[in-house]
């Protein structure tokens, strides 16, 4: 199969491990960058059970290999199922699928092990199956070609970002809000050599492990709880003085920096302050807003000098009333218009699997993905590997 012109099915399931959502785009060569046009997405939850499976396997100082054999290969029976069943109810025929797996681990820079210090990541999800049940050969395993590169195999997403929002006139910031929230930022008129990506900090993590843990509920839907609540200042003051907020980028963060000892230890805090929910709730959705101003601040507001700029949101966060209007007042004030993914085309949803559709049809093409000032690698990488029928 050398056809330039493709229908190519993304699969993204992240680090919220809530569930999967496919995206099905048609992507055409084009004079200096691809043609996506977006035909159809779906969201699916993880089944209760494979759920709690995933988050045990993050969240595990320790598990058999059993364990993770069997996660790894119910992963891709359900990628599976998901993709089929999107591809049917819209009536679509696939050439290619790109599937980024289920996060297990991340570390994106180097440390000791066994004698050698080296960086490493790991998703689970078994293309085989994929590919097997569809009949169509299916690129998985993204991140590892860029970190042998030397980048951090974070952020991926920016190429999409860059083939879809870039525009002459105005300056684009896109601002992903998934368990971890990222941005990418787009100067009026830039090159792709000139785009800057990186990891904002928490997204929706700490917030939905909130949710759950004191609510029993999935997450804080429509920031209602936040909404009621209360900031408590002096937790947020002290969390804003994490050493991860110092970086500069790239760089790249996870469940290992803000996932449930993290959230555990926020939450404790609030406690010492404040017995409400509420509270905790605003504090977190407070969190989340300022570090993604704050990163705008310090690290991409200088290149967006004189320029208007749209900084438009996608992922679950967007959907987030609490959080949209937290942002609106740190970021307006700024000079960017708030936006969200879907004011723009592209439902909030969909963007990160359109991403790995788009890197899928670039490495079937033998073309690079990576943005390397984005990840910090050395140069281009050819990302993923195809598994075939």
């Amino acid at each position: 199969m050398t056809a330039r012109t493709m229908v190519v099915a993304g699969v993204m399931s992240g680090t919220s491990a809530d569930g999967i959502d496919v995206a099905i785009v048609r992507i055409a060569a084009g004079r200096s960058k691809p043609a996506l046009t977006l035909l159809a997405h779906e969201g699916f939850r993880y089944p209760a059970p494979l759920r709690r499976a995933v988050l045990a396997a993050m969240n595990a100082s320790s598990i058999s290999t059993a364990e993770l054999a069997r996660l790894n290969w119910r992963l891709g029976l359900a990628y599976a199922e998901a993709v089929k069943a999107t591809a049917e109810k819209h009536s679509l025929r696939l050439d290619l699928i790109g599937c980024h797996g289920q996060t297990l681990y991340h570390q994106p820079r180097a440390v000791s092990y066994a004698g050698r210090s080296f960086a490493c990541t790991w998703q689970l999800g078994e293309p085989a199956v994929l590919a097997a049940s569809l009949g169509v050969p299916v690129v998985s395993n993204f991140r590892p070609a860029d970190m042998a590169a030397g980048g951090q195999g974070a952020p991926l997403v920016p190429l999409l970002d860059y083939v879809l929002f870039a525009n002459r006139k105005r300056g684009r910031v896109l601002q992903n809000i998934g368990g971890i929230a990222n941005l990418t930022a787009i100067p009026a008129g830039a090159a792709s050599s000139a785009v800057v990506a990186f990891d904002t900090g928490p997204g929706n993590m700490i917030i939905d492990w909130l949710a759950q843990e004191l609510t029993g509920a999935r997450f804080d839907r429509n920031g209602q709880s936040a909404a009621r609540g209360t900031v408590l200042k002096p937790v947020l003051a002290t969390l804003l003085r994490n050493p991860y907020f110092h970086l500069k980028p790239p760089r790249t963060a996870g469940r290992e920096q803000f996932g449930r000892e993290f959230a555990a230890r926020f939450l404790a805090a609030c406690r010492k302050l404040s017995p409400r929910t509420e509270d905790a709730m605003a504090t977190a959705t407070a969190f989340t807003a300022e570090t993604i101003a704050a990163s705008y601040k310090s690290f991409v507001r200088r290149s967006m000098q004189g320029q208007t700029v749209d900084y438009i949101v996608s992922g679950g966060g967007a959907r987030n009333a609490t959080l949209m209007a937290m942002l609106a007042q740190r970021l307006e004030p700024l000079g960017c218009d708030l936006a969200t993914s879907e004011q723009f085309g592209l439902p909030a949803e969909a963007k990160e699997a359109a991403a790995f559709a788009l890197l899928a049809w670039q490495t079937w093409h033998r073309q690079p993905g990576n943005v390397p000032k984005a990840t910090g690698a050395t140069g281009p990488a050819i990302l993923g590997q195809v598994t075939y029928v």
